[in-house]
């Protein structure tokens, strides 16, 4: 059985099918983020066009939604940054990813694993959606308090599930 998850965003639904065989801390940590309800209510936080959409981890008004404790790094599982792929956001530390994803709009091969480049873990594919993540990719960015690259208008994650 597939692991399916759904965001229905203010600019329509994205379906992302989760690969569990290749990122299977990646994946559950996502599962318990979506069956929670933590990206209910979320925006998409960062938007850089020809580069990735980012969301997950804050609500409109700036709030930074709490956390669970960061997950190891899957980047070295063959999953590569390609346009429609899934991958979790992370500091400078290569083990500090929680909540944020982001979705690549490009093919971002410098975000791959390499022996000298940690990366960032792949872990799921938009299957539909990609017109969504299309429109959400060409969102009017600015400034929100320290954030740059904000949508001037929201796109909200109103409500992630699993199908």
């Amino acid at each position: 059985m597939k692991d399916i998850a759904i965001l229905e965003t203010s600019k329509g639904n994205i379906e992302i099918e989760l690969n569990r065989e290749k990122a299977p801390a990646t994946v559950a940590n996502f599962i318990s983020y979506v069956k929670s309800g933590q990206y209910d209510g979320t925006v998409f936080h960062r938007v850089i066009p020809g580069f990735m959409i980012q969301g997950g981890g804050f609500t409109a008004d700036g709030t930074q939604k709490p956390t669970n404790a960061p997950i190891k790094l899957e980047s070295s599982n063959g999953l590569k940054n390609e346009i429609g792929t899934v991958a979790m956001a992370r500091t400078n530390d290569p083990n500090s990813a929680t909540c944020q994803f982001f979705i690549n709009v490009a093919d971002n091969t410098f975000l791959n694993y390499a022996p000298n480049n940690p990366g960032y873990a792949v872990f799921g594919k938009v299957t539909t959606g990609i017109d969504v993540m299309n429109v959400i990719a060409k969102s009017q960015t600015g400034n929100r308090g320290p954030n740059s690259d904000w949508p001037v208008q929201d796109i909200t994650i109103k409500k992630a599930y699993m199908k």
